[in-house]
Order: C-alpha cells, then structure tokens, then sequence
C-alpha cells in the first residue's frame, strides 16, 4: 500500500488533508515500469489515474501514421490520465516511460466513487483540477498566440 507521505508530494493532492488522503490509500497501487514502456494507448479505455513518484512520462499524439508528436512530459509530482474521471471514456493519448517511473495508479471508476460518497474531498479534489487546468489553458493559449503571430499572413496584414 502507498504511503501518505506519497500522497501528499502529488501536487492535484496537495490540499487534501490526512483523513481525506487515508481514504485514498486503499484505493491506490504502487506501478514500476521499466524505459520504453507504454503505459497506455490513445483509444483504450481509461481505467487509471495515474501519480508519478520518479521517473519521467512523455504524452504523445500520432499527427500522422509514423509521426508522433510529443504533448508534454509528465514530472515527480503531476499527474496524468485524466480521462480515467470521465465515466466510459478512453485515453486521448499515449502516455510511454521514457526512464523507469514508479507511480501511484488510482482506478478512475472508485476514486469517482470517493469523491461521490466524500463530498468534502470531491470538492476540494476538483478545486486542484480547476486550478491546473487553468494554468494549463493558459499557457497553452500563450504559446498559441505567440505561434500564431509569427504566421506570415498576419505579419503582413501588421506590416511586420
């Protein structure tokens, strides 16, 4: 069984208090996966919410058949899987080791249970997910804009 001191290194966790994460413990697995391994495909269901411990996990898409491009890189500390809280959903990406990674993997179908049944730690569980999302959108929309404005139509129309 994961430790609470695990727990608790989990930045989406991190305003959750020790009764509210002693109701997770039971729920949680500890995963080892080695270099290369794929920890799950775009298109499969989405059965886990996973939180990295070490390693490193990159998201990719494939843009093209043979061309995959790389989403982002998860870090000790964030998470990942998200469509596992969406019931009957499936993964919108692939999620692949790119060292060994030890993590936390939460079924997505009994951690929607807990936050259903523990209104409090619902609450303050989707808190965190509201607030990573937002500084993710964010972000993204800057580079978005900062990609977009160095398009060569709009520099023309700005007479750069």
């Amino acid at each position: 069984m994961v430790s609470i001191e695990e727990l608790r290194k989990i930045r989406v966790l991190d305003n959750l208090t020790q009764p509210m994460l002693e109701n997770m413990r039971p729920l949680t697995e500890l995963s080892l996966f080695g270099e290369r391994h794929v920890v799950y495909k775009k298109g499969e269901p989405a059965k886990y919410f996973y939180m990295l411990i070490k390693g490193k996990v990159i998201l990719e898409v494939e843009a093209a058949e043979g061309l995959m491009i790389s989403l982002g890189a998860v870090k000790p500390g964030y998470s990942f899987g998200w469509s596992s809280l969406l019931s009957g959903s499936e993964y919108s990406t692939y999620a692949i080791c790119v060292e060994p990674c030890e993590m936390m993997a939460i079924p997505g179908d009994k951690f929607l249970e807990l936050l259903e049944r523990n209104h409090s730690i619902g609450y303050k569980f989707m808190n965190s997910v509201a607030r990573i999302l937002k500084r993710r959108l964010e972000r993204r929309t800057g580079q978005f804009i900062q990609v977009i404005s160095k398009h060569p139509d709009l520099q023309k129309l700005m007479g750069v």
